[in-house]
């Protein structure tokens, strides 16, 4: 077997997942810097007032599409992070469970190898009073 082939695996998998990082800290920098410098004039004071002029029409259009984008973003992650959870949860619970069968079938074989011991440590036993039993018979 090749023994390079195992890390060069493991360096693509590592590729991918440093590409995907990049990939979202950059839609996730292109998103702050977009709410930064191109929507913040449209941000609305803490405490209304009456002398304040009321947004545009375009103006709330935007907000409310920047809305509904970090709403769809967050809805996705949020989606992916429950179904990673809930995968996870099950791989757990198949580790449990495999490890219990393992514990078993390791138990079992540990009783079987002192039972093949005793067994050849009664024979060997037999054989070593035969041996002494035909011994004392060939010198009488």
């Amino acid at each position: 077997m090749n023994a390079t082939r195992p890390e060069k695996i493991e360096a693509t998998e590592t590729e991918t997942v440093d590409s995907n990082l990049a990939a979202v800290t950059e839609v996730e920098a292109g998103i702050r810097d977009f709410v930064r410098n191109d929507i913040a004039y449209l941000r609305r004071p803490a405490a209304p007032t009456t002398d304040a002029p009321p947004l545009d029409p375009s103006a709330e259009a935007t907000v409310t599409n920047v809305n509904s984008l970090i709403q769809r973003v967050a809805g996705t992650s949020l989606a992916e992070i429950e179904n990673l959870i809930s995968e996870l949860e099950s791989l757990r619970d198949l580790l449990h469970a495999e490890g219990q069968r393992v514990q078993r079938e390791i138990s079992g074989y540990a009783q079987l190898s002192q039972a093949a011991m005793k067994s050849t440590r009664m024979i060997a036993d037999n054989v070593a009073q035969w041996k002494r039993a035909a011994d004392g018979l060939r010198n009488s």
